[in-house]
């Protein structure tokens, strides 16, 4: 069924677990995500990033995972991942999506505020959430790498004004979390964390979840974090379970299909575990 962030976000809030986001880009992946979600009786939330739009387009990913989703026995909510530009904001919102990320995290203070209470009035009008992101969370590598990422941390008092001016249903922070793998151990600013989710009253979100320990994830959100966002793991589940079929002599790649989506499924499940949210699909 249909939800949207705050459906799933601020029950986690309360009860003190986190909804795994999985970014899918591939049919793979969604019969994957899918039958770990409904296996274990919990929401989730279905990214598409924008950045992601190279391996198919918008409307293709919409056409994949939008019936599927409403036919889920488990709340699921579509949300365009790292939306750059408000044109592909406002195309996954025609599509059918059901909250949507604006990321201007990149843009100065005043016009990231400025942009995403804009496009908040656009979305509320229409029953759909909204996420933000105050401060910066870099890449691992590439262009998006910060030297000093401390220097774009996400500024508590600054978060609670960002907040109530912008009207933000879910807030993505800052705290030495990153996209991609994870070169060294990151360390993760919990005080921080502790210290926006005592301010705030909007669920938080950790992105760049992808490579962190266990240890980290259950401490994250202990301190607050209510959404977390996945893709890498995935990603490499599904390319390492395509390699093994390889090495072991499998030259069909239909004939990989259901291993690629057992790898999926199984690093869902496990995200989800560790994050608590199973059983909280559909409360009995």
């Amino acid at each position: 069924m249909l939800a949207n962030l705050n459906d799933v976000l601020l029950p986690a809030q309360k009860r003190r677990y986190a909804v795994g986001l999985f970014n899918c880009v591939t049919l793979e992946m969604t019969r994957g995500i899918f039958q770990a979600a409904e296996k274990l009786n919990a929401p989730v939330i279905v990214g598409t990033a924008e950045i992601l739009l190279g391996s198919a387009s918008l409307q293709e990913v919409a056409d994949m995972v939008i019936d599927r989703a409403k036919r889920s026995t488990v709340p699921v909510v579509l949300h365009y991942d790292h939306g750059l530009t408000y044109e592909k904001c406002m195309e996954a919102m025609d599509l059918g999506y059901t909250s949507i990320m604006y990321d201007c995290s990149t843009a100065s203070y005043e016009e990231n505020l400025k942009n995403l209470a804009e496009m908040v009035k656009i979305a509320h009008s229409r029953n759909i959430t909204v996420e933000g992101e105050l401060g910066h969370v870099g890449d691992n590598e590439g262009k998006g790498k910060l030297s000093r990422p401390e220097d774009y941390y996400t500024d508590p008092e600054k978060a609670v004004e960002f907040v109530e001016k912008t009207g933000v249903d879910a807030l993505a922070i800052a705290v030495g979390n990153a996209h991609g793998d994870y070169k060294f151990p990151p360390k993760l600013d919990f005080d921080r964390i502790s210290e926006i989710h005592r301010k705030v009253a909007v669920p938080l979100v950790l992105h760049g979840g992808s490579g962190l320990s266990d240890d980290d994830f259950r401490k994250a959100v202990l301190c607050g974090i209510s959404k977390v966002n996945i893709f890498t793991d995935i990603d490499k589940a599904q390319a390492s379970a395509m390699k093994e079929a390889w090495d072991a002599g499998v030259r069909s790649a239909f004939s990989m299909v259901p291993a690629e989506v057992e790898a999926i499924q199984k690093v869902v499940e496990r995200k989800m575990l560790l994050f608590g949210s199973e059983g909280h699909g559909i409360e009995a």
